[in-house]
């Protein structure tokens, strides 16, 4: 085979258009992936209504971030990998790259990790980016161990429910937050779910840390609940890690408790070609959690073809999935 099938955003906010394109061929350090299943992320809806420009990945161009598939060929110098390992992770979609919207992707070698035995191909394309986002956050930023207190701002979500999990699985208490109808799917992963709207920050920090506030808060959401987090830790230990610290907050809450903030910004290895490897690294980790039983994933009912990546993007802009919406490649 010399060609492929893949699907081109053409235009902003355009149907996506089916094209015949070159198979891609795998450069050094790289593998080429028969794509099984890719994960549409809210990320990729933004980029394709021309509202995602820090993602740096100008039209036309083949989307999709996430996926999982099967390698087909190695590049010189991968030892990591043989043919016909399944594989997953954040690949493409962004800086120039060609994405996972088609039949076959080169990409590098470092950014993926064997798929869990236990996870189907859909499973495991819904998670690359929720889980580096999630981990990037709670390990690498804020260190969660046991014994924490550990608050997440949208624990259904799909970074949320990710993090709900890995806090969990590093012996943390787990809260999290989220609206009433959304609370049973929050105590389905092991987290206390708490009302965002029936209880103020001062109400559920009385009734879950004494007003001491909690150890480590993630915020998911942005926005108003980032400044809610700056007041929700604990005084000089707390530490406030938010994926979506885009706009303009006052300090003054958190200063005043003495405690720390930082930021993830998931995207840094595929824009900059740093961090690569590191990002291989956590999927590994996904795959050692759940074939430990410890992580799985929250998926939307409702299936979508290659041919259907239009109507995928919209059910995810609508925010009418309850779950990840992927969707079928092979």
């Amino acid at each position: 085979m010399s060609t492929m099938q893949a699907v081109v955003a053409v235009e902003h906010n355009a149907p996506f258009e089916l094209h015949t394109l070159d198979m891609p061929e795998p450069g050094p350090g790289q593998v080429l992936v028969q794509v099984m299943a890719s994960a549409v992320n809210p990320l990729d809806t933004k980029i394709h209504a021309g509202k995602g420009g820090h993602a740096r990945q100008p039209l036309p161009a083949v989307l999709g971030m996430d996926l999982a598939g099967v390698v087909a060929k190695l590049g010189a110098g991968v030892s990591a990998f043989a043919v016909g390992d399944e594989v997953y992770g954040m690949a493409g979609g962004i800086g120039g790259n060609q994405g996972a919207l088609a039949q076959y992707i080169a990409v590098d070698a470092d950014l993926l990790a064997r798929k869990p035995r236990n996870l189907s191909m859909r499973e495991a394309a819904a998670l690359p980016l929720v889980f580096i986002t999630a981990w990037e956050g709670l390990v690498d930023r804020a260190n969660v161990r046991s014994g924490q207190t550990v608050l997440v701002h949208g624990g259904a979500g799909g970074v949320g429910h990710v993090a709900v999990q890995i806090a969990r699985s590093l012996g943390a208490e787990v809260f999290a937050t989220g609206s009433a109808h959304s609370l049973p799917t929050i105590e389905s992963f092991g987290a206390t779910a708490i009302d965002y709207r029936a209880s103020s920050v001062e109400q559920y920090m009385a009734r879950h840390t004494a007003g001491e506030g909690f150890d480590v808060v993630y915020d998911t959401v942005g926005g108003a609940t980032l400044d809610d987090s700056f007041a929700a830790a604990r005084t000089y230990t707390g530490h406030v890690v938010s994926c979506l610290g885009w706009g303009e907050h006052k300090l003054a809450p958190l200063s005043f408790r003495a405690a720390t903030y930082s930021g993830v910004f998931t995207l840094l290895p595929l824009l900059t070609g740093k961090g690569r490897k590191h990002h291989g690294e956590i999927m590994a980790q996904a795959t050692r959690m759940a074939e430990a039983g410890q992580l799985r994933v929250l998926l939307d009912d409702q299936r979508f073809t290659l041919v259907q990546a239009h109507e995928a993007y919209e059910h995810v802009s609508s925010a009418r999935a309850k779950g990840k919406v992927v969707i079928d490649i092979a």
